[in-house]
């Protein structure tokens, strides 16, 4: 893991990781698990090469009041909320803030997992080998409390999958996942859009359609003992 020129967009950085993830390629058992809405295009990329099943696991970042940039902690499925350390009373965030920002984030949470998921079945893990991913990581919050959320759902083997992460951050991930892949660790981190030379909010519209195509795949595959759809397309690209 070192310095890293930046990524052309998300799509790159998953064939990026996809070669460091050979191992998972075709296998039954594993599956892509994409943090919405960044993480799908990166995700999508890295299950089409690698053959394997596409998921969303679906976490919302609690942002500070008044910096809603700046996260304090996460929230996921089944009840899981990560606060960073010493919230509340971080810059005097009150626990009825935190209250209030929980509240509001578990409803769009919720939003998003009947918009994306529809009428898809539960995510199950169990026996499964899961690949979080994401299209980078800050503070590392979002991604605790989906490490969490996954872990309850009895993945056999998880792993994190991320192009770009500081240092600190990255350690304290990894130490919490059974398999663990970063591209790059720039020292002097700012920001994950830093190190894409595009990087364009993902819209609902565009998880969705990300989405269906791998569904499609998957489903038109049928039983698949070696892995998935072998036709791999993004934004009118060949991967």
């Amino acid at each position: 893991m070192v310095d890293h020129r930046p990524f052309k967009n998300r799509t790159e950085a998953g064939r990026q990781l996809a070669k460091r993830l050979g191992t998972y390629a075709r296998r039954p058992d594993a599956v892509v698990l994409a943090l919405p809405r960044g993480g799908v295009p990166v995700g999508f990329a890295i299950a089409q090469r690698l053959g394997i099943a596409l998921d969303i696991l679906i976490v919302r970042k609690l942002g500070m009041p008044g910096h809603e940039e700046f996260a304090v902690g996460a929230v996921g499925n089944g009840g899981v909320r990560v606060l960073q350390p010493g919230v509340p009373g971080l810059m005097g965030v009150t626990p009825e803030a935190v209250e209030a920002v929980t509240a509001r984030e578990l409803a769009e949470l919720q939003r998003r997992e009947r918009a994306y998921r529809g009428g898809r079945p539960p995510l199950d893990l169990a026996g499964r080998s899961a690949i979080l991913v994401d299209d980078g990581v800050a503070t590392g919050s979002t991604m605790l409390a989906a490490i969490e959320v996954a872990r309850r759902l009895g993945p056999r083997t998880l792993v994190l999958a991320i192009p770009v992460a500081p240092p600190d951050t990255a350690a304290a991930l990894e130490a919490r996942v059974d398999d663990f892949v970063c591209l790059s660790t720039p020292l002097h981190f700012r920001a994950v859009g830093q190190w894409y030379d595009a990087f364009d909010q993902t819209s609902d519209e565009e998880v969705q359609d990300l989405l269906a195509t791998a569904w499609h795949d998957e489903a038109a595959a049928g039983p698949r003992p070696t892995g998935g759809a072998n036709h791999e397309k993004h934004d009118g690209h060949r991967l």
